[in-house]
């Protein structure tokens, strides 16, 4: 089974540029709750370290957090594909010290 990372990744590469560009403008003020990201680490990262920053902030709550960004940007197509993926830990999902299932 693909890691959170790997999972993450390749919905970012899905993205048009436009896109990706609304996503990290999204990820710099609060979402669910959790703070922001700032806009200076976000500015030139590629989707890989965008990844790494989300994770990184987020940690067990980044597919939530990445789901909510996709509704809003609007891409339900792939706010869809992620609900597949269990993003609570008590379901089986993200283990914070391996980033495995």
């Amino acid at each position: 089974m693909e890691t959170p990372r790997e999972v993450l990744f390749k919905t970012l590469k899905d993205l048009g540029e436009n896109e990706f560009k609304k996503f990290k403008w999204h990820l710099e003020g609060k979402v669910l709750g959790f703070p922001g990201i700032p806009k200076s680490e976000l500015e030139k990262a590629d989707r890989g370290d965008t990844v790494d920053l989300m994770l990184r902030d987020y940690d067990i709550n980044t597919i939530k957090v990445t789901r909510e960004v996709l509704k809003k940007i609007p891409r339900n197509d792939l706010e869809e594909e992620l609900s597949e993926f269990p993003s609570d830990p008590e379901d089986g999902g993200y283990c914070r010290d391996t980033g495995t299932h």
